[in-house]
């Protein structure tokens, strides 16, 4: 009886029919009571989201999956401090994070919303070491700043990992006849807790034997003994690397910075793939904030509202670049300069693919571009010493591996399959890794160049193009950021990844349609989605209706709370409303959730600067600026307020570098004329604000500072006509007042 129930529980699951399986599950429990039923139990009411069912009944268990299906319902509802006294009891300092690399992530995801940043990397490192695959660990650290380079991270040792998980197994046939013959299951979840350490060994060595009832197959993720007639696989169990014992003798560690410590090591089921059951959040850079603070002086058009809370640009028409160009690089190493979709650069890809020749292999595609994609040799299967695995015994279990047949997915792949496919997984995740751990250190034109090296199938997925998107928004490259995150939310109109930010794009370009149409399709797409109500409220925010925009923020907050973008926002609205104590708070609130969302520390900058706290507003500039060093439109702000503090000389450095990061800003340009009149050089100011009129003829704050120069010369002939120009120009009511108080 109890074995049928498990099996249609497992079923039910796989076919999504939760309610069946929860009833199942009861009716197996009232029966059973056992601590591994009320596991399957629990897995059950977290698949159908209802983690608070899970906290209930896993409260207070003692076995290792019971600990971590316990840690991740107390994440879920946002009960840290019990998540990590359950993967890390207080009592019991020696204990092992159960489930591996998932359990590893799981507690890098706790110490990084309790702020310790040292905790979580050390976790997510310890999660990639024992699963190479687990990308979402990876991601993590590129969030936090403290990624490995990507070839270091998918490189040989990663390799090593992922073959020794598949080829674990003897080459026997009768071992791994059957998928639960290749099982390694920690027996210390099967024997009482008074179990001595030898009984344990040899509990663990009979599993080897055919009249062996003591041996274990997994369910839930822990031990079930075996006369159940199942062998059920968890769908919560992630494998770890550790060594396993087949027989009496121990094999080497399989990965050289894993010690073995008895947790359960991976089954070649399709159900035991590494997986983890927490989704993280992906922090969507932010848009730009710009305010006119206590520079009110300077024309409505330079500081509109419309971009004085995201933009970096004097207006409109300088904000955006049709005529930039991308170097490519395509499948054969050759550089091409080109645009994409008819004028656009993502066009680059149908010439890519061109390039790539049918049927060549993904690890000859790139050859020419230097990435390393060989097939590790013979010798390196045998992580022993050197001298055994030039013997002829090991050199014969190696070609004997290779030459297996092993369960992988519910297919039975050979040793030397499993070994290229490892490598160009390693391959592929390298060139991914490398984009988006550029993508969070800012230096964007170097992640789109790594994206590029992506093969036409996966370079056009929804994914990459979002990524390519975000990397031209950082780069106020509203035009292209739009063509990419356009042709993105095309290939899959169903995903919201990079929709919030896609918003900010279209609010950027004063694209209200086409912002009104998005917002509408996402919120009918995913109305529970932080980002379908991020767009919701850029919509509104864009008809300078930033009431109805705020609680639209609010409302992905009340989504999301771990979704700093939105925190951000709610901030920008508060400040439009002049309500600058919320907005501070606001602010802050982001950055306890992700402490280099650099826009929250540009925003307090901003809101200091207003409130001419400058030595506030210099420190918060600074901050933004360490996290992302290569920001115009922050280190403009940072020389306003060095400016506002009397260093002058330091302020112009800064403008300098802020001119020469993106020669397309006017801003910058524009505060140094303004510094250099201050110290009265007015030649360089003036030679400054000639050549700013290139690049943005019809603003009328230029004019209008040209003419207080003029007027500082006693050239009043000459300040006449330029105020003159600049009431034309219909500047804000600030700059017309004070043109007024002049005296024109």
């Amino acid at each position: 009886m109890e074995a049928i129930l498990v099996d249609c529980v497992q079923k039910s699951l796989r076919h999504f029919m939760h309610a069946n399986a929860i009833f199942l599950c009861q009716r197996l429990c009232a029966e059973f009571p056992t601590e591994t039923n009320l596991q399957l139990l629990a897995g059950c009411y977290l698949q159908n989201n209802q983690a608070y069912c899970a906290y209930h009944i896993l409260k207070g268990a003692q076995m290792a999956q019971s600990r971590y299906l316990f840690a991740i319902s107390c994440f879920q509802m946002d009960l840290l401090s019990e998540a990590e006294a359950a993967l890390c009891p207080v009592n019991e300092p020696s204990v092992e994070v159960p489930n591996g690399a998932a359990g590893h992530y799981l507690l890098g995801l706790i110490y990084r919303y309790t702020d310790r940043r040292k905790s979580a990397i050390h976790n997510f490192k310890q999660a990639l070491s024992m699963d190479p695959l687990m990308w979402a660990a990876y991601e993590e650290l590129c969030i936090l700043g403290a990624a490995e380079d990507a070839t270091a991270v998918f490189g040989e040792a990663a390799a090593l990992c992922i073959q020794k998980q598949y080829l674990h197994c003897t080459t026997s046939p009768k071992l791994h006849s059957s998928a639960e013959d290749c099982n390694i299951v920690d027996t210390r979840h099967s024997v009482s807790e008074d179990t001595s350490p030898r009984q344990l060994k040899l509990m663990q060595g009979m599993k080897d034997f055919p009249g062996n009832h003591h041996g274990a197959s997994i369910l839930g993720g822990t031990a079930q003994p075996n006369n159940s007639g199942l062998s059920n696989i968890s769908f919560y169990n992630t494998p770890s690397p550790m060594a396993a014992q087949l027989s009496g003798v121990a094999p080497p560690p399989l990965c050289r910075n894993v010690q073995p410590n008895g947790q359960n090591l991976s089954s070649l089921n399709a159900d035991s793939s590494p997986k983890s059951t927490v989704n993280s959040t992906i922090q969507a850079p932010r848009r730009k904030f710009v305010d006119e603070g206590k520079l009110r002086k300077i024309s409505g058009r330079l500081f509109s509202d419309s971009g004085s809370r995201r933009s970096s640009r004097l207006s409109s028409d300088a904000s955006v670049n049709a005529n930039a160009n991308a170097t490519v690089v395509s499948g054969n190493g050759t550089n091409n300069s080109s645009k994409y979709l008819g004028g656009s650069k993502l066009s680059t890809m149908a010439f890519r693919s061109m390039a790539v020749r049918k049927g060549q292999s993904w690890a000859n595609e790139n050859a020419d571009e230097g990435i390393h994609n060989d097939v590790l040799d013979d010798s390196r299967l045998n992580v022993t010493s050197t001298t055994s695995s030039s013997s002829p015994t090991m050199e014969a279990k190696s070609y004997e591996q290779k030459a297996a047949n092993f369960p992988i997915g519910g297919q039975i792949v050979s040793g030397s399959k499993v070994i290229s496919g490892a490598s160009e997984i390693l391959t592929l995740l390298r060139i991914f890794g490398e984009g988006c751990r550029l993508a969070y250190l800012y230096r964007c034109q170097d992640a789109l160049d790594t994206y590029m090296k992506l093969p036409h199938k996966h370079y056009s997925t929804g994914w990459v193009l979002s990524q390519v998107g975000k990397v031209y928004f950082e780069l106020v490259d509203y035009l292209e950021a739009e063509q990419a995150f356009g042709l993105a939310h095309q290939i899959t109109p169903y995903s919201l990844e990079g929709m919030d930010v896609y918003s900010t794009v279209l609010y950027h370009l004063k694209e209200d349609m086409k912002l009104s149409y998005l917002a509408q399709e996402l919120v009918s797409t995913d109305r529970l989605a932080p980002q379908s109500w991020c767009a919701m409220g850029n919509c509104y925010s864009l008809q300078k209706d930033h009431e109805t925009a705020l609680k639209n923020f609010q409302r992905a907050v009340q989504l999301n709370p771990r979704f700093a973008y939105a925190h951000t926002l709610c901030g920008h609205e508060y400040v439009a409303l002049e309500d600058f104590e919320n907005g501070i708070k606001c602010y802050q609130s982001a950055l306890t959730v992700d402490a280099r969302h650099y826009n929250a520390w540009y925003g307090l900058g901003m809101v200091y600067l207003r409130q001419e706290k400058f030595e506030f507003s210099e420190h918060h500039f600074r901050m933004a600026f360490h996290i992302n060093p290569r920001s115009s439109v922050i280190m403009s702000y940072l020389g306003t307020a060095l400016h506002a503090l009397k260093r002058s000389e330091e302020a112009l450095m800064v403008m300098e570098k802020a001119i020469l990061a993106d020669k397309k800003n006017p801003l910058p340009m524009y505060q140094k004329a303004n510094i250099l009149m201050s110290l009265e050089k007015f030649d360089e100011a003036l030679e400054v604000l000639e050549e700013l009129k290139e690049y943005a003829p019809c603003e009328s704050s230029v004019y209008a500072l040209m003419g207080r120069i003029y007027k500082r010369r006693n050239m009043h002939e000459r300040a006449m006509l330029h105020y003159g120009i600049s009431l034309d120009l219909k500047p804000s009511a600030t700059d017309a007042a004070a043109i007024k108080v002049i005296g024109f």
